[in-house]
């Protein structure tokens, strides 16, 4: 198996950028476009369980826009052949000393690199 290609590489690095970019400026209609439209995909939040694509769509909806700028660390991404990879960072928000983690799973479709499992959490 090849693991990081260079150019599968670049293309998940460029959508995990987008992803960061519309997360910090709450635009949702990105974030739900970069997220597989399964019953299969999942989200488990810090707060919350998510599982479809309709309940993380909602949640989105209705999630508070303020204070999600934050500084990410640690970035690791691995692409397995062309169509699969992970992307995991922790991260901190200005103003609080925890330390959160997330990690995404990305799997080439048709319509592009799209999100069918992710994670994220707070450390104690």
């Amino acid at each position: 198996m090849d693991i990081n290609l260079p150019e599968v590489l670049a293309e998940v690095r460029a959508v995990f950028e987008q992803y960061e970019e519309a997360l910090v400026n709450n635009d949702v209609v990105t974030l739900d476009a970069l997220f597989y439209n399964s019953p299969h995909t999942l989200r488990y939040g810090a707060t919350e369980n998510l599982y479809g694509y309709e309940a993380i769509q909602a949640f989105r909806a209705n999630r508070p826009s303020q204070g999600l700028a934050r500084e990410r660390m640690n970035i690791v991404i691995t692409t397995y052949g062309r169509d699969f990879a992970t992307a995991n960072t922790e991260f901190k928000r200005a103003g609080n000393d925890r330390i959160g983690r997330q990690s995404q799973t990305w799997l080439r479709t048709p319509e592009g690199w799209r999100v069918v499992a992710a994670h994220v959490s707070l450390m104690g």
